[in-house]
Order: structure tokens, then C-alpha cells, then sequence
């Protein structure tokens, strides 16, 4: 399918999923007034790598797609990748710019002291799922709109989830370490490589990536073990063969993998430190693709160094992009990545297509899919409380 018929019809789903909800004034307007708008988007650099795929939407290059259709009506498009320091470009349009579009793969951290200074802001919008590089609270009292491209890419993350798993289960990344080296030691590897059958797997977190992670790793046979707020729909439950945890605590002892899957909240910031990762059983291997401050940094070093944590992988950092200092890179036994696992080809289509859904919107005055928000009337979405 071309490209242009592959965002069409993603945004006719995402537009018929939505419901549609009373048009608010709170302390700006949430809809754009009459004019043209200046928008500004932070999209990583692909350099050389723009070029070799037409559908790489999600860089600066291609800038989601949507320049000459923003252009054609009147708008200003800004976009960038360079988002720090005192004399960086997003801040040199922070105080007249009314959109600003970010991703979670290279965050514009939008500060109290950011939304302060743009006078004109009115929205932001991540181009994909999760918005804890924004000062949610900040956002709410200012009466700015904070949303995200729900769903665009929880199969992306899931399916990278399982692979993470497997390749810490089956010792993977020293085996390819061997061949690149150019060695051939069997028994380095083999030592500690197990089978995911009759493993324990445990989610810390069981919405939409929870889920669907637990719906893939049922036909491996293990034993599947979630924690959340609240319970799975019970058919669901049942399917899938999953059991509910209560107790964190409780279910932390009995996992041999245990895989991150809840948002980064004041709740959740540092969760997994010292104390709860001595809680784990000694030799458990952790997944975690959600966010990095979920972890006290130092405490999963300490832990993957002593032994405790068998093996660490994930694509997120504090902060990000990680400086290269950063301890995890150095850790043993990890397989860390940057921030890939929601910006796949397909993910980019979904989310490019998302944030023109709801620009039009936007424009026109109409409200987003319900369950896209993340700010609004300056109440924050429960997932983030």
C-alpha cells in the first residue's frame, strides 16, 4: 500500500475511534482560534538514514509527513532536533509558538519554566505514547492540552518486549558478542541459557502493551502473573491464563522474569530501588521499555553486578538520549538499546497519522478521540496520577 493510502486509512480509524466530548474553555482556548499557526516539531536526525525509506516519517527530515499539508493552510512548521541548552533552537520559538509536537524517542522536556514563557501555547501533542517529558502538572494549570497517539504503537513495544525476554532467557547477546569477536565458546553461553517454557513472567502493569505481551506469551507455555490498579476483563483473564498479583511485593519473589509495562508517575519514579529489587528473586531477569526513572539507576547496577539481576534490557533511559557515561551502558550482562521499540516503520505511520487526526481537529475545533488525552480542562488523565 502506498504511503499516502496507509495514513488515510489509519487516520479514518483513529478518527472512527473516538468519542466525541464537550468543546472547554479553561485557561487558554483548547481549539485554535481563526489564523495561522505556528507549530513546532522535535523529531531525532536520520542523517544518511532518511533517505532509505520513504516511510521514515518520524525523523526531522520527514517531519511526520505533514509539512506540505500544513503549509497549504497558511501554518508555520518549525522542526528540529536540537531541544537543550540555553541557546538551543526550540527555545528561540517557545515564546510565539501555539503547538508543540515532541516525541517520547528524543523528548523536549517541557518544563514548568517552557510553558511559562510560551504565552502563546495552546497544545501538545506527543507523536506516540507517553508524555512524562512534559510537566503534566504545569500544563494543567496553565489550561494548555496535552495528548498522545493512544494505541499507535503498543504491538511495536509488546513485540520488542518479547524479544527482550527471549534474548536475556537464551544468553543471546554474548553468544553474538562470541561470533563478532571472532571466538566459538559453546559453554560460555550455554551455562546460562534456559528455556522460557515453565518460566515464571510477571507485568508490572497490565494496560494496553500489558496485555498484549501476556496474550503473546501464552503459547510458551509459562506461568503469567500481573500487577495493576485493577483487574484484566475476566474472559480476557481466563484466555490468557494470567493471574492477578495484589501485592507487588507479594508477586516480585515469585518471578523469574519480571517486565515493566506501567507509566512513569510520581508513584512510580524510582520504584524498583534497592529495597524492592532485593525483593526479587536472586538470578531474575528484568525487561523494561517504559521508562527509565522507574529504576533507581545505581541500584540496578549494583544488583546486575552482584548477580542478583541476572540480566537487564530496555530501550529507556534517565535521562535520555543517555550520555555516554551513563552506567547502564556498562553494566554486565544488559541489552540495551536506544529508545526503538515504538518508533518501528509501521509505529511512525500510526502516530504521523495520529497527530494529523487530531491537528484537523485541532483546527477545526473539534474535540480528540476521548482516550487520546492527557491533559485536558485542566484535569491530567488518571494513568498519570
Amino acid at each position: 500500500m502506498a504511503m499516502k493510502g496507509v495514513i488515510a486509512s489509519a487516520v479514518r480509524t483513529l478518527a472512527s475511534s473516538g468519542s466525541s466530548a464537550s468543546s472547554t474553555t479553561f485557561t487558554r482556548h483548547l481549539h485554535a482560534s481563526a489564523g495561522s499557526k505556528k507549530i513546532v516539531g522535535v523529531f531525532y536526525k536520520a542523517n544518511e538514514y532518511a533517505e532509505l525509506n520513504p516511510n521514515f516519517l518520524g525523523c526531522e527530515e520527514r517531519a511526520l509527513g505533514i509539512r506540505d499539508w500544513l503549509e497549504s493552510q497558511g501554518h508555520k512548521y518549525i522542526v528540529t532536533d536540537d531541544k537543550e541548552g540555553p541557546d538551543c533552537e526550540l527555545d528561540k520559538h517557545i515564546p510565539d509558538l501555539h503547538v508543540l509536537i515532541s516525541t517520547p524517542f528524543h523528548p523536549a522536556y517541557v518544563t514548568a519554566e517552557r510553558i511559562k514563557k510560551a504565552k502563546n501555547l495552546q497544545l501538545l501533542l506527543t507523536a506516540g505514547i507517553g508524555s512524562d517529558h512534559i510537566d503534566l502538572k504545569a500544563a494543567a494549570a496553565a489550561g494548555l492540552t496535552v495528548a498522545e497517539v493512544t494505541g499507535s504503537n503498543v504491538v511495536s513495544v509488546a513485540e520488542d518486549e518479547l524479544m527482550r525476554i527471549l534474548i536475556l532467557v537464551r544468553n543471546f547477546v554474548p553468544g553474538y558478542t562470541q561470533i563478532v569477536n571472532g571466538e566459538w565458546k559453546v559453554a560460555g553461553i550455554a551455562h546460562r541459557a534456559y528455556d522460557l517454557e515453565g518460566k515464571t513472567v510477571g507485568t508490572v502493569g497490565a494496560g494496553r502493551i500489558g496485555k498484549l505481551l501476556l496474550q503473546r506469551l501464552k503459547p510458551f507455555n509459562c506461568h503469567l502473573l500481573y500487577h495493576d490498579r485493577v483487574k484484566i476483563d475476566p474472559e480476557l483473564e481466563q484466555q490468557i491464563g494470567a493471574k492477578f498479583e495484589e501485592d507487588l511485593d507479594a508477586m516480585l519473589p515469585k518471578c523469574d522474569v519480571i517486565v515493566i509495562n506501567t507509566p512513569l508517575t510520581e508513584k512510580t519514579r524510582g520504584l524498583f530501588d534497592k529495597e524492592r529489587i532485593a525483593k526479587c528473586k536472586k538470578g531474575v531477569l528484568i525487561v523494561n521499555n517504559a521508562r527509565g526513572a522507574i529504576m533507581d539507576t545505581q541500584a540496578v547496577v549494583d544488583a546486575s553486578s552482584s548477580g542478583h539481576i541476572a540480566g537487564y534490557s530496555g530501550d529507556v533511559w534517565n535521562p535520555q538520549p543517555a550520555p555516554k557515561d551513563h552506567p547502564w551502558r556498562y553494566m554486565p550482562n544488559h541489552a540495551m538499546t536506544p529508545h526503538i521499540s515504538g518508533t518501528t516503520i509501521d509505529a511512525q505511520l500510526r502516530y504521523a497519522a495520529g497527530v494529523k487526526d487530531m491537528l484537523d481537529r485541532y483546527f477545526k475545533g473539534e474535540d480528540f478521540p476521548a482516550q487520546n488525552y492527557i491533559v485536558k480542562d485542566g484535569k491530567i488523565a488518571s494513568q498519570y496520577q
